[in-house]
């Protein structure tokens, strides 16, 4: 696994994994880790506008609070909206 390095907005050195990818509507969204070593993930990166501002509920829908790009949640169910 290879492993790129950046700094978000707020100073913190993460690194990006982008050959682990989840499925978005205007691109894909990258694994990010704590650690150089890959072993503490840290959360995602938006493949479409490149921002680390993402959020993730618990049915597993992750949104670029930035641009806006979506990923759905693998099981969707009308009661949990």
């Amino acid at each position: 696994m290879s492993l790129e390095a950046s700094t978000t907005a707020s100073g913190e050195r993460v690194y990006t994994d982008r050959s682990s990818t989840e499925r978005g509507a205007d691109g894909p969204f990258y694994l990010v880790f704590a650690d150089e070593a890959g072993e503490s993930r840290w959360g995602f990166r938006c493949g479409n506008c490149e921002s680390f501002d993402t959020a993730m509920d618990t049915m597993g829908r992750i949104q670029c609070t930035e641009c806006g790009n979506l990923r759905k949640p693998d099981e969707w169910d009308a009661a949990h909206e």
